[in-house]
């Protein structure tokens, strides 16, 4: 597994670079650009959001083998794996109003101080303190999903009154260097963990810096700002209305549910499969995140003039491929019969839908739920989303570590085909809307999950 590891993230290195440099020499020199204002702009929000994401990734790769370490049984790892699904969704419900009511620079230096909290426990081998930890890193993933990107559109609008049509510009390059961001994560914590020799807890440690600059940053560069904020109970009854009255956003809501949720497991999933066989975790964690970015430029080059597929039939695409992986994953995790570079080749490709299916998703949801309401519909997503993961992990993993890794993926190869069938659902409500067609090349802002 190791040169397999190593030769698979090379190969994907070069296809994305290959697909990048073709973009750029193909993509005429564009307004924004050129507007020194904004690119000044630009810089001071992506100097303290992208060592926000740095950190955040850099923790990604050695989570699971760090619990590990500290000798706890795959059970109790599930427990502080809810733990944490459980926070975000709780703060994640109410993340925007104390975000508008706090203020945005504040949320983010409250994040800066969380998240590193969150990594000093990491170096406690209570279970108690661990799960603390959990609780305060969902606090964290919650406001950095709601408070940079709030910060910076009121800024971009009110403030500094650039066009709002900028704001896509903004997000979609920082969608590319948040993969590149990942890849270079993945490596950082190798080498920090293996290659020093240092162990699974020194990339926690490694982030703290991190996490110490963006709130610095942010306190010393941003300004404040802040937002009227709208009830919660209004925002829900609005969404749930939403929900409830238009069956496309029914089917969405279903579609994001059943998917995510399978992604969750497959975090959770992929270092027991793969430690064993001697994967290096943080080259491991590049190739998916190379594998995503893929994944992201193949939809980008689908979705222009020259293919003109549409976001709805690369998700039908991203569906299936999920469920031939987790199909897959059932016989290459066969107790007695385990391929792990099956099982590997599988999990790349769950990422590679990944990058199909996040621009996918975010063009359909934008196109589909009104403005007004986007808050209040997220919000009745992540619920069933966080359920429905939270259960896997506990329900669903036997007691038995290598049958119950089989039975998951068994489960979750049923549930994404529910999924299918949701995605055959929507495509025939609105084969014949015009509104969910792209008429021009996209590059849609979106952030990987993993």
């Amino acid at each position: 597994m190791l040169v397999t590891a190593y030769l698979v993230f090379v190969v994907l290195l070069a296809f994305c670079l290959g697909l990048e440099l073709s973009r750029c020499r193909a993509k005429p020199p564009g307004r924004v650009c050129s507007n020194p204002s904004f690119l000044r702009f630009q810089l001071d929000f992506y100097q303290v959001y992208f060592l926000a994401l740095a950190a955040d990734w850099l923790q990604a790769p050695y989570l699971y083998k760090l619990y590990q370490h500290y000798h706890f049984l795959e059970g109790q790892i599930a427990i502080l794996y809810v733990c944490g699904l459980a926070s975000t969704v709780l703060f994640g419900l109410v993340s925007s109003s104390l975000v508008d009511w706090l203020g945005r620079k504040k949320s983010c230096v409250l994040f800066s101080l969380t998240y590193s909290l969150c990594c000093l426990t990491k170096l406690s081998q209570d279970y108690f303190v661990l799960l603390v930890g959990r609780a305060l890193g969902g606090l964290s993933t919650a406001l950095l999903f709601s408070a940079f990107e709030a910060w910076y559109v009121h800024e971009h609008v009110e403030r500094h009154d650039f066009p709002a049509e900028w704001i896509p510009a903004t997000f979609a390059r920082a969608a590319f260097w948040n993969h590149v961001l990942a890849i270079a994560a993945g490596v950082a914590a190798e080498a920090v963990a293996c290659w020093m020799g240092l162990g699974p807890v020194a990339p926690f440690v490694a982030a703290i810096p991190l996490l110490a600059l963006t709130g610095a940053f942010a306190l010393y560069s941003w300004g404040e700002n802040y937002d009227r904020q709208r009830a919660f109970s209004r925002t829900c009854a609005g969404g749930l209305r939403c929900l409830l009255s238009d069956r496309r956003v029914l089917l969405l809501g279903t579609i994001q549910a059943l998917f995510e949720s399978v992604i969750y497991i497959f975090v959770f999933l992929w270092t027991p499969v793969l430690d064993p066989h001697g994967a290096p975790l943080g080259i491991v964690f590049s190739s998916f995140m190379a594998a995503s970015l893929l994944g992201s430029s193949l939809y980008r080059i689908a979705t222009s003039k020259r293919y003109h597929l549409q976001p709805m039939h690369l998700l039908s695409l991203a569906v299936l491929i999920v469920v031939f992986s987790l199909f897959m994953l059932t016989f290459s995790t066969s107790p007695g019969q385990e391929s792990p570079a099956e099982s590997f080749i599988a999990f790349l490709l769950i990422e590679l839908a990944c990058g199909l299916y996040f621009p996918s998703m975010s063009f359909l949801r934008r196109k589909v739920i009104p403005e007004t309401e986007q808050a209040g519909v997220l919000n009745w997503f992540r619920v069933p989303l966080h359920l429905l993961a939270c259960l896997g992990l506990l329900v669903l993993h036997d007691s038995d570590r290598k049958m119950g890794t089989q039975n998951m993926f068994s489960i979750c190869s049923a549930v994404m085909v529910m999924a299918l069938l949701a995605v055959v659902g929507l495509f025939t409500v609105v084969r014949h809307d015009a509104e969910l067609r792209v008429s021009s090349p996209t590059g849609e802002p979106y952030a990987p999950e993993l």
